[in-house]
């Protein structure tokens, strides 16, 4: 008896790494790749016309980014399996994808070891996360997470503004912004200013 082909959809905005992976997936004859997308917009128009089993989602892309386009194909089918291929393994950024809905989350240097296997187990109803990943998932549970607030004034630091600039970009008391930097700079075990904006970008609170 003939097994199914998995229809899967490439979404990067890296056209090498797009063939890349297509050569991977063409060399075991389990897989077809029925679509490409170079951008968050084309992955979800893509989607609609393919529905493919599996697509891979690039975090990082125009228009939609990743985390934007898989929350969109969950929504017209909730049963979507989304694994997110990134470079960049912040467990903010891991937290976010799985909350959109993504089945698993692969770094890109473990596409051509890895990803067979992993599309293999999320087709079989399996979450995936590279141990890397999982490993700063983990971390996420372990350190306090900042508040929206936190990041917000972090940022505003980030940009080389004193506690005054930052209370008055803010609206906020000066007092008040020394409160969030300790709170910040003890959630972060964190030296100094430049030593937090290091860790958050670190654990994906933004990019750089």
């Amino acid at each position: 008896m003939e097994h199914q082909l998995i229809s899967v959809m490439i979404a990067d905005d890296h056209p090498l790494l797009r063939s890349g992976i297509a050569a991977v997936l063409s060399a075991d004859p389990r897989f077809a790749v029925v679509a490409e997308a170079g951008d968050g917009d084309e992955a979800l128009a893509q989607y609609q016309r393919h529905r493919p089993d599996i697509t891979l989602m690039d975090l990082q892309m125009p228009g939609l980014n990743g985390i934007e386009a898989t929350l969109a194909i969950r929504a017209i089918n909730p049963r979507a399996r989304v694994i997110i291929l990134t470079t960049y393994g912040g467990e903010v950024q891991v937290a976010r994808g799985l909350k959109a809905g993504a089945s698993g989350y692969i770094l890109k240097n473990m596409v051509r070891t890895d990803l067979v296997s992993y599309i293999a187990a999320v087709c079989a109803g399996r979450q995936q996360l590279s141990p890397q990943v999982a490993c700063s998932l983990a971390n996420t549970f372990q350190k306090d997470t900042l508040s929206k607030r936190e990041v917000q004034v972090l940022r505003v630091v980030a940009d080389g503004n004193s506690n005054q600039r930052a209370a008055e970009q803010l609206g906020l008391s000066e007092d008040t912004i020394k409160a969030h930097m300790k709170t910040i700079l003890q959630k972060l075990d964190a030296r100094d200013r430049t030593h937090a904006v290091m860790i958050a970008m670190r654990r994906g609170y933004w990019e750089g």
